[in-house]
C-alpha cells in the first residue's frame, strides 16, 4: 500500500506553543552573577505568586459570563496565562540549569573571566566598560555583555596590557585591555 493513503498517528492534544529558544552554551553551562540569579527567582515569585492567580481569576469570571467563543475578556485572558505558564516554565529550567557565579569571591587576578569588569581602549582611542555575565542578565546600555558573546569570548583569559583583536559588525578590530576589575555587580 502507498503511503500516500495511510494515516500517521498525529497527537491532537500536543501543546502547539513554543518553548522560547534556549541559547546553546559551551558545555550546557548558565553561567550566572547573584544578582542575576535573585531577579529570576524574584520574577518567578511574582508569576506564580500574584500574576497568575490574578490572572486565573479573571478567566474564570469571563467563563462564568456564558458564551466563551465570542468574550474577549476570556479569549485574551486565557492567552495571557498560556504566556505566563511558558515564562513560568522558561525560568524554572533557567534556573535549574544556572550556576551561580560571585564575581567578587574569585582570585584577584588581572585575567579576564566570567564576573570580571574589563575596560578596553578601542582602535580610535575611546575606552569602554563591559562586565562578563551570563546570557540571561544581558544589558548593553549598562556595558553587561555575555560570556559567549563574540566580544566576551574575545576577551576570556585575556589580561590586562594584552592587545586582541575582535571581529565585530565594522570587521577585525584591535582593542588594548586597560583595566580588570571584579567588583559585586548589582
Amino acid at each position: 500500500m502507498s503511503k500516500a493513503f495511510t494515516r500517521e498517528d498525529s497527537n491532537q492534544d500536543e501543546e502547539t506553543d513554543v518553548e522560547p529558544a534556549t541559547p546553546h552554551l559551551p558545555g550546557g553551562k548558565n553561567y550566572i552573577t547573584p544578582a542575576g540569579a535573585q531577579k529570576l527567582r524574584d520574577e518567578l515569585h511574582e508569576l506564580v505568586t500574584k500574576t497568575r492567580p490574578h490572572i486565573t481569576d479573571v478567566v474564570a469570571w469571563a467563563a462564568s459570563l456564558g458564551d466563551r467563543s465570542e468574550n474577549a475578556d476570556y479569549i485574551y485572558n486565557k492567552r495571557k496565562l498560556r504566556e505566563i505558564d511558558r515564562r513560568i516554565r522558561f525560568l524554572t529550567k533557567r534556573l535549574e540549569i544556572a550556576e551561580v557565579v560571585d564575581p567578587t569571591a574569585s582570585h584577584p587576578s588581572d585575567k579576564v573571566h566570567f564576573g570580571a569588569t574589563v575596560t578596553i581602549r578601542e582602535e580610535s582611542g575611546t575606552e569602554k566598560t563591559y562586565s562578563i555575565i551570563g546570557v540571561d542578565e544581558i544589558d548593553v546600555k549598562r556595558g553587561r555583555i555575555s560570556w559567549v558573546s563574540p566580544l566576551g569570548k574575545a576577551l576570556l583569559k585575556s589580561k590586562a596590557g594584552d592587545t586582541i583583536t575582535f571581529r565585530s559588525p565594522k570587521g577585525e578590530e584591535d582593542i588594548e585591555i586597560v583595566a580588570v576589575k571584579y567588583i559585586a555587580l548589582l
